[in-house]
């Protein structure tokens, strides 16, 4: 997608550094594993599992992480092997193949009131907006330590959160009805209000089925910050309602 005078605002935003090479596949391709953690990371020193102090994935000192957008599925394999481990293994969605280096951040420390050990799943975000195209799934992995002390397994993203109770165990939900990957030139309708006059259903993207943060810009609409937020969809209306430009920023 061309970009128009509304993303040129994009030059403004102070945007994070990449962190290599993303470990991503199309929605419809299964998602290559990414190795989110060091081998001897536990989740009773979540220190060694997460980020650098400099704020990125492991390994990489300065990088931008953000939780990504939405977690489809959560489980723990257990191994029998070598004195038994547990690992956690998540999936979910970004918004381009901008993103890189999933991973799964512990942020329980020590063993929590309800037991559960709970996790941030991020990726580093893109450097500046992205185009509308289909979400990516994305997956990362987090071996714990045999003996510990967790009853079972919460994973957020930046918009949802998935809970595994049973361990070992699988859980899951759907994935959003709309990733707006075919948005433009559609027409918008505000939740609660009436359909679009004279169009089919197939041509309005209805509110409602947007799950995520959401800037609307109609044509009088001025605009008073322009923080960057890549999990945020922007979409430029026409005074007819239409879908006439469109982002992740």
């Amino acid at each position: 997608m061309n970009r128009t005078k509304l993303f040129a605002l994009a030059t403004l935003v102070a945007a994070g550094s990449m962190l290599g090479t993303a470990q991503l596949s199309a929605q419809q391709r299964p998602a290559a594993p990414a190795q989110a953690a060091p081998a001897q990371a536990t989740p009773s020193t979540p220190k060694d599992a997460g980020p650098t102090p400099g704020g990125g994935a492991p390994g990489q000192e300065g990088s931008r992480p953000f939780p990504v957008m939405f977690v489809t599925s959560v489980e723990l394999i257990r191994s029998s092997r070598d004195g038994g481990m547990d690992i956690i293994r998540a999936r979910g969605l970004v918004t381009s193949n901008g993103w890189s280096e999933p991973h799964l951040l512990p942020i329980t420390r020590g063993e929590g009131i309800d037991g559960m050990l709970d996790l941030i799943f991020q990726a580093g975000a893109p450097q500046d907006m992205a185009p509308l195209g289909p979400f990516m799934v994305v997956e990362a992995i987090l071996p714990v330590a045999n003996g510990h002390p967790y009853k079972g397994i919460r994973v957020r993203s930046g918009y949802n959160a998935v809970s595994l109770k049973t361990l070992p165990g699988y859980a899951e939900v759907a994935a959003p009805k709309e990733d707006c990957a075919k948005c433009l030139g559609k027409y918008f309708q505000a939740k609660g209000a009436a359909a679009p006059a004279g169009q089919a259903a197939g041509n309005v993207v209805k509110e409602e089925d947007l799950p995520y943060p959401l800037r609307i810009i109609r044509p009088a609409d001025g605009i008073p910050s322009y923080d960057y937020e890549p999990n945020r969809l922007t979409l430029v209306l026409s005074e007819a309602g239409q879908i006439v430009d469109a982002a992740w920023d």
